[in-house]
């Protein structure tokens, strides 16, 4: 009779723990970083137990748990929205999404699933002196039998939890790797060789380790042996791989149908959201021509504030006392900038400035914001599903926000009609809006303002909707990145009408005048007033509200 947990014949020996039996012959060309043969009799604890050493995760943390204290690292549940929630039943289980029925898992594919959950990340890349062809050897033989088991003891998985399922996993591939005939890669040790096959198999694969460093912005798979990611805004080619076109498509599918989505010739890319909040888009053939893209925006725990722009030299003291005066006292402010400028990141820290007593909705594409105040209602878009029903779009949202009693309305990004309704809850009482518009330049952003606002299909001539758009919004504070990868605020402008022909007024209250680069390839530059005064720092004087006057002149030299 097959033993359930390692599908080997339960009339097997157990291995000798003597250490001269580990190094004969059977062991040959193993090396000293071999597991020990495991005993089939043993219980799931004590393999569990060995298992989350190994991890990094029981003992060798300093000893076992506390009694009662779950001692396996908790379960990554993906956020599903109510709207993609998968169905309830069999058809939910960790075991169905490995059934072929439903993804098309051939011997050369990883298993679909679940989140990762265990241990720590695996080395950037393979260890120094590593074999590669070695490992992917191993990983391809690990995978079949681990197919083959699971097929093979598929009973014993009907109806288990996320948990038990991981364990189950984690025991068989411990098995495999045990057997006398396993040969562990050189450069390689067991503990990071058993972390790097369940990333593959229960995780991400390749991208765990990028998924896990703070430092890394975005993670970009390009083909299955050229994944990139971004670092402080420069773009590296790092050493990480996927074993072939199968493993990528393995890892889309472990991400979306968790939240009821798919991907298909017939709908070949999909927008999805990571546990953690980090935005995902994929692509596949036929438009994606040479394989499968993955392309991940990361969403960064840690909440950015003044203090970490003015380190980054984002913008200096006296732009960051006016934008705190401006966001206080309710001007309405559009941050405009192109794509990975820093727009959502200036947007958080300019939502600090809203006094504590306010009630603030965002309305968002994909949920990114981090506002970290106390009442705040968020609000998420949704696509429609696979019937192609139940699609609520932002400019929906926006409407409903004006029936929430919103003292401040934060949109994550104008790209649509919702541009209109935006404007006009800017002119009928809602001062101190925020949103980010994709823009190269602030007169850019005003005319692709305008371009949006006829998206909503109304028929308005030019000057109407100039005029809502000058009256609306306040000041333009434009995001641009620096040839050194580094992002800053190039220049807030103000606006002040509408001329005679139909042209909008503005002016420029600070700019970033650039020098150029010290030795290390750094940009070397200047924020600057323009000693303009902006009318509504007038306006607010005119009110007996104080206003430090000193951020409109240049310092001395």
């Amino acid at each position: 009779m097959d033993s359930p947990e390692s599908g080997e014949p339960a009339d097997r020996k157990p291995a000798s723990t003597d250490e001269s039996a580990r190094s004969g012959p059977g062991r040959a060309g193993r090396g000293s970083g071999a597991f020990a043969e495991p005993d089939p009799s043993r219980d799931l604890a004590e393999l569990l137990d060995r298992t989350d050493r190994l991890l990094g995760t029981g003992a060798a943390r300093g000893g076992r748990a506390p009694a009662g204290a779950s001692e396996r690292p908790p379960a990554h549940t993906p956020e599903v929205r109510e709207g993609d929630r998968l169905s309830t039943g069999a058809t939910g289980t960790m075991l169905d999404l490995l059934t072929p029925a439903r993804v098309q898992v051939t011997e050369r594919q990883t298993l679909p699933g679940i989140e990762p959950g265990f241990g720590p990340a695996a080395p950037g890349g393979p260890p120094p002196g590593a074999s590669t062809d070695d490992l992917n050897d191993l990983k391809q033989r690990v995978q079949d039998e681990l197919l083959r088991r699971v097929n093979k003891h598929k009973a014993s998985f009907e109806g288990v939890s996320d948990d038990e399922f991981r364990a189950k996993v984690r025991e068989i591939v411990v098995a495999i790797l045990s057997e006398p005939t396993t040969v562990i890669p050189s450069g390689w040790t067991p503990d990071a060789l058993l972390t790097e096959l369940l990333h593959d198999f229960l995780g991400l694969g390749a991208l765990e380790q990028f998924l896990a460093d703070d430092t890394i912005s975005e993670i970009m798979v390009n083909r299955p042996d050229q994944i990139y990611i971004e670092r402080d805004g420069r773009l590296e080619l790092t050493k990480a791989r996927f074993l072939n076109e199968g493993q990528v498509r393995a890892v889309i599918q472990r991400i979306i149908q968790p939240l009821g989505r798919h991907v298909d010739e017939s709908v070949p890319y999909v927008d999805a959201r990571l546990s953690d909040g980090s935005r995902v888009h994929a692509i596949i053939p036929p438009l994606a021509i040479d394989g499968a893209k993955i392309t991940i925006r990361k969403f960064f725990r840690n909440r950015l504030t003044t203090d970490d722009l003015l380190r980054l030299g984002s913008l200096n003291r006296q732009i960051a006392r006016f934008l705190e005066m401006m966001v206080r006292y309710r001007a309405n402010v559009m941050v405009s900038g192109g794509t990975g400028t820093g727009k959502t990141t200036l947007l958080n820290v300019l939502s600090n400035f809203i006094p504590d007593n306010q009630r603030i909705i965002t309305v968002e594409d994909a949920a990114e914001l981090k506002i970290n105040k106390e009442h705040v209602l968020s609000l998420e878009s949704r696509k429609a599903n696979t019937e192609g029903t139940g699609e609520v779009t932002i400019r929906e949202l926006v409407r409903n926000t004006l029936r929430m009693r919103p003292d401040r309305i934060v949109v994550g990004e104008c790209r649509g009609g919702e541009a209109l309704d935006m404007l006009q809850a800017m002119n009928t009482g809602h001062d101190g809006s925020l949103t980010t518009i994709h823009a190269n330049t602030s007169r850019d952003a005003l005319a692709r303002l305008e371009t949006l606002v006829l998206m909503a299909g109304v028929d308005l001539p030019s000057r109407a909707i100039r005029e809502q758009i000058s009256s609306a919004i306040h000041f333009v504070v434009q995001m641009s990145r620096m040839p050194d990868g580094s992002r800053k605020i190039t220049d807030i402008t103000e606006m002040s009408g509408i001329g005679e022909n139909n042209v909008f007024l503005t002016q420029e209250i600070f700019t970033y005048k650039q020098h150029g680069f010290d030795a290390a390839g750094r940009v070397i530059g200047r924020f600057q007033p323009t000693g303009t005064v902006p009318r509504m720092v007038e306006r607010l004087r005119a009110r007996g509200i104080k206003f430090p006057m000193e951020v409109f002149t240049a310092p001395a030299a």
